[in-house]
């Protein structure tokens, strides 16, 4: 594989409207937040990576303000100079610096992209070279869509219709306390075939299992992270109360405690976002782990722009993962994107693999330069950067 040496790594703040707004057990915010990671090498080439961030700690501990710390004064020295051959050189660069991880997975993913471009690669096919060789990516990902808690049932029974309508086949809501078992009710009676799952962003706790075995009634293909962001046990103990399938989403921040999970019982399913695990490094070693244990994987989202949302498609084409991916068409979330050309939903409820090397996709720099100044003019923090 031919190396790349790395002669600048440049951080873009930015800010893009949502199409709608996706409101959870922890709230909405009005715009979508991202720190871009533009990182070029000696020889003119350029790698993009996004870290997926919220301006407040509420899916995760990082923020906007946290990361561009983290990026800037530890992990950007880090790389500047050095002559990589794999992307898979870049976390033990990173070993003294502990956490951080959706900082960790912006910088990494844009070496990933560089490389693949430095080899003439498609970010899916050099994913499968760091695989056994029968993990050839597919042309075609099966994807479905999030939709965030509605003002009203019938609101919510109109958006799903809409999405079916799109051509969405498999429907994830999110739920919290009282807007859960009457919600699953209402939409099994008005779509009874629907694919259907349920994300609760840590809102209940184990107290709640009564309650929560109402919803086993339904036949949902899983609830997702229904107890504490940073649980384990608690949900091994849950689990077995239930005959829904629990998905594990914010505890899982490595192979290794993916491992533990599997091992306790807390969890059957599992949905990956390589930004909350630290990169597509971790996000591989835990596919690889899927494998070992035939466990049923997804790739989640975090309202990704085109560049995230290439990259995450690039793994979620690889043949392991068995679910429908939180990984849905530009439309959904942007009018416009950053990138070009935008992500159409097809046939089957899929989503077409780019073609072009790396992510496959080209960044608009008028457009990223206008998100830019939207950060700029409305995030209070802006000031401080």
């Amino acid at each position: 594989m031919r190396p790349v040496t790395i002669e600048a790594i440049k951080l873009h703040v930015v800010a893009l409207p949502l199409v709608e707004l996706l409101t959870t057990s922890y709230g909405a915010e009005p715009f979508k937040s991202a720190i871009l990671v533009e990182a070029l090498s000696s020889d003119g080439l350029t790698g993009w990576g996004e870290s997926a961030l919220k301006t407040q700690p509420s899916y995760g501990a990082e923020t906007i303000l946290t990361a561009l710390h983290i990026m800037r004064d530890f992990l950007v020295p880090k790389l500047l100079g050095q002559t990589l051959r794999s992307p898979t050189e870049v976390p033990a660069l990173f070993r003294s610096i502990r956490g951080n991880n959706h900082a960790r997975a912006g910088i990494e993913a844009a070496i990933w992209d560089l490389l693949a471009k430095a080899n003439r690669m498609r970010l899916a096919d050099y994913f499968a070279a760091h695989l056994p060789p029968d993990h050839t990516p597919r042309e075609r990902v099966a994807v479905g869509v999030s939709i965030g808690m509605q003002d009203t049932l019938d609101a919510q029974l109109a958006l799903i219709a809409k999405r079916l309508d799109e051509g969405y086949q498999r429907i994830k809501l999110k739920i919290a306390p009282g807007w859960d078992v009457e919600l699953a009710k209402a939409v099994r009676e008005r779509f009874p075939d629907v694919t259907l799952m349920l994300d609760a962003n840590s809102a209940y706790t184990l107290d709640d299992a009564a309650h929560l075995q109402a919803l086993d009634q339904f036949d949902l293909l899983m609830i997702e992270q229904p107890l504490a962001h940073d649980d384990i046990y608690q949900h091994s103990r849950l689990g077995p109360q239930l005959k829904t399938p629990v998905c594990l989403d914010e505890s899982i921040h490595s192979a290794q405690d993916w491992r533990i999970a599997l091992h306790l019982g807390a969890g059957s399913i599992l949905n990956l976002k390589p930004a909350r695990v630290g990169g597509f490094g971790e996000s591989l070693a835990i596919y690889r782990l899927c494998v070992e244990t035939k466990t049923p994987l997804w790739i989640g989202g975090m309202l990704e722009t085109g560049i995230g949302r290439a990259a995450n498609l690039a793994l979620a084409s690889l043949p392991a993962v068995t679910l429908p991916s939180d990984i849905s068409a530009t439309d959904r979330y942007y009018a416009p994107d950053i990138t070009e050309p935008p992500f159409v939903l097809g046939a089957g409820s899929s989503l077409s693999l780019p073609t072009g090397a790396g992510i496959g996709v080209d960044v608009q720099r008028d457009r990223v330069e206008e998100a830019r100044n939207r950060w700029q003019q409305h995030n209070p923090f802006a000031p401080l950067f």
